[in-house]
């Protein structure tokens, strides 16, 4: 395990007790120039996590509270007339930024949501007709509930596909609960967090990841793992080449957090669920696949 990996894998666990596991894959995603979506229930901590997080990248964070009567400018800005000047002046969203929190996002409408697109993708907006780059680097953190509490809007495919990993935070063990219940005040906590990475580490963290080196046998296992999810037939749909980009990014990433320079099939087993997972339907129902099963089902697939 790189050292300095670990070392702010161990800072951010000072206030998100017992979740090593998703810190990491939160980190992965960041480093692989990713964005990360969290499904869970209100209170999980979800949000302490994204703020922990830019705060030992020593990145800028904005947050953005999605409700259904949000418009795409709450989100990317407006231009205000101003009669001193006799001109238009942009004032941007909270979009500028470098990590983005998008808090409870099914919450708001497919037109809000559908504002996220470019610039999770492009890195950059399109307001009123004159593009905007966003700051480097850019990472969007969304938080989801559960679609089956009341109010909450289905992300579309098209936009669960531009977030490379979906989690889950769980309920904490026992342990970890105890330990949250004797920290006094959360945000007292996360203020005496240090950083431990400046942007411009993130930013070579980022341009080292692509050249991790794939021997043709893990390229040809990336393929038997995305081929089978088209031939098999419990997936409504399989993975498209998109998906098969993502999770050999994610896998790049994984080896390099964990200080090598070649990809193992162990790297791809690590991300796969998680990079998958919010891409493949259930031929039966077209719902999700429970990470238990679908897991198992990929394993079926011949490691090289």
């Amino acid at each position: 395990m790189d050292p300095q990996f670990e070392s702010l894998v161990d800072q951010i666990s000072r206030v998100i007790f017992g979740k090593k596991k998703q810190i990491r894959l939160s980190l992965t995603c960041l480093f692989a120039q990713g964005h990360l979506l969290i499904e869970d229930l209100p209170g999980i901590g979800k949000t302490t996590l994204a703020k922990v997080l830019s705060r030992c990248l020593g990145l800028n964070f904005r947050r953005i509270q999605c409700t259904s009567d949000m418009l795409p400018g709450d989100v990317l800005g407006i231009s205000v007339f101003e009669q001193q000047s006799g001109n238009f002046i942009f004032h941007p969203g909270p979009i500028f930024t470098q990590v983005l929190l998008a808090d409870e996002i099914n919450r708001a409408t497919p037109k809000t949501q559908s504002a996220l697109l470019e610039a999770m993708e492009e890195r950059q907006v399109t307001v009123e007709g004159k593009t905007r780059p966003l700051e480097q680097p850019f990472f969007v953190i969304a938080t989801q509930n559960p679609l089956e509490q009341s109010g909450t809007f289905a992300l579309p495919e098209s936009q669960l596909d531009r977030f490379l990993m979906r989690i889950s935070m769980g309920y904490p063990d026992r342990k970890a609960e105890k330990a949250l219940l004797k920290q006094t005040e959360s945000r007292r906590a996360i203020d005496g967090i240090s950083c431990c990475l400046k942007p411009d580490d993130v930013q070579r963290y980022q341009e080292e990841i692509p050249g991790v080196h794939v021997s043709d046998a893990l390229l040809d296992y990336v393929q038997d793992l995305v081929d089978f999810t088209r031939s098999a037939s419990d997936f409504a749909v399989g993975l498209s080449p998109r998906a098969g980009i993502a999770l050999l990014r994610a896998a790049k990433s994984s080896a390099y957090l964990n200080g090598r320079g070649h990809v193992i099939p162990e790297d791809v087993q690590i991300v796969l669920p998680w990079v998958i997972g919010h891409r493949l339907r259930s031929r039966e129902n077209y719902q999700e696949i429970p990470m238990e099963r679908l897991t198992a089902m990929m394993l079926k697939v011949p490691v090289p």
